[in-house]
């Protein structure tokens, strides 16, 4: 099995970080790959030989890369280091050097932010829920508890399912619409009364709206790049069983 890992990175932002593809893991069968899904039904020591490569990858030992009990939520919450329980938010913050923040995304949004001035980063899962729920602005609010200010904290969007693979009914256009006219603009009509949904789109819009300093999408589509990432809607159009998480990290 290939070792070699590939780590998708933004210049913009000033702290040591990876959105990870799911290249260079020990994984198999439909896993093959980094999957670092603990809630997959990969086999639990495969998933460590993965997580471990990744904090290898980062200069940090295995306990030191963190992950919350991801529940669509918008809660982010603050570490200082080991979790004796995962908390379940979906968002987590650190002021602390050597902390290896981790969300795990398979079309959400994987969100990265960091604030170089007061040393202070982070790391948001944000599908459609938790970005209408508010878990980018909770993020931000989160960082400034520690020392950072908006007007200094770049977030960079990586890997996630882009509008063109993301249909979505009417029920779904009319909850964004109930929330936000202005979210309107991220829908494109499709076949019949579907729709696309710029996932991407609506959380740089929201990002900006909270008023970091600079908002940014690597853009590469999950769902398109079989070969490097993993994709919840690919795998349930595909009807396979399972599927595996992408991981992406910041640290100081």
């Amino acid at each position: 099995m290939p070792t070699t890992l590939e780590i998708i990175t933004s210049d913009a932002l000033e702290a040591r970080h990876g959105f990870f593809t799911r290249k260079g893991g020990a994984s198999s069968g439909i896993f093959a790959g980094l999957n670092c899904g603990t809630g997959s039904s990969d086999q639990t020591e495969i998933v460590a030989i993965n997580r471990a490569r990744v904090a290898e990858a980062m200069g940090v030992g295995p306990e030191a890369l963190l992950t919350v009990h991801q529940v669509h939520s918008a809660k982010a919450v603050p570490v200082t280091g080991p979790l004796a329980i995962r908390p379940e938010a979906d968002a987590l913050v650190t002021d602390r050097p050597g902390v290896l923040l981790a969300v795990l995304t398979a079309d959400c949004q994987p969100v990265l932010f960091a604030d170089p001035k007061a040393k202070v980063v982070g790391a948001a899962h944000a599908g459609w829920r938790g970005a209408v729920d508010g878990v980018l602005e909770a993020t931000i609010d989160a960082m400034e508890a520690l020392g950072a200010r908006r007007s200094n904290i770049t977030a960079v969007i990586g890997p996630t399912i882009s509008q063109a693979a993301y249909e979505v009914g009417p029920e779904f256009f009319d909850r964004f619409r109930a929330e936000d006219e202005a979210s309107t603009r991220f829908f494109a009509n499709a076949a019949g009364d579907r729709m696309l949904f710029d996932l991407p789109g609506y959380g740089l819009y929201r990002l900006r709206n909270a008023g970091v300093k600079e908002a940014l999408w690597t853009g590469h589509c999950t769902y398109r790049d079989p070969a490097r990432f993993y994709s919840f809607r690919r795998t349930t159009h595909a009807k396979e069983a399972d599927y595996g998480r992408l991981i992406s990290v910041i640290r100081l």
